[in-house]
């Protein structure tokens, strides 16, 4: 579980929203430079911060990530994007940026409804019993 205080919806929704305003084009300041995919969103701890003082265990994208792969390098790159299993490590090698983008795009989309959907439900619970419900 990450240490991450922030919403981790809120962290989806301002990714979903990075990456729909064209947020992983090439910089203005260094176009030679390739952007990664999370790493260069400013949904990252370490935004902007070449030290990287944060460890990724701290982020709440980690959440996400299979036991297997947290420890790697970037944790968030081994984050299953859809059911065949690709990830931002795996298709940043073998598919087209656009294609990377449009299944980051579907993934968001699908966690930020899932967990919307999720909250209503335990909203709702409590109410339905006569209890308050909880924030």
């Amino acid at each position: 579980m990450s240490q991450d205080k922030r919403d981790i919806l809120e962290v989806l929704k301002f990714e979903l929203s990075f990456l729909e305003q064209g947020g992983y084009g090439r910089s203005v300041r260094t176009p030679w430079k390739p952007t990664s995919i999370f790493l260069d969103s400013p949904s990252c701890i370490n935004f902007n911060d070449s030290e990287r003082p944060h460890p990724c265990n701290e982020c709440a994208l980690t959440d996400f990530v299979p036991l297997k792969h947290q420890e790697e390098e970037v944790p968030c790159h081994h984050i299953p994007l859809n059911p065949q299993g690709e990830t931002v490590y795996s298709m940043e090698r073998q598919r087209e940026q656009i294609e990377l983008e449009e299944a980051l795009k579907n993934w968001l989309r699908e966690t930020i409804q899932r967990i919307e959907r999720e909250r209503a439900t335990r909203t709702e619970r409590p109410a339905a019993s006569g209890q308050p419900a909880a924030n």
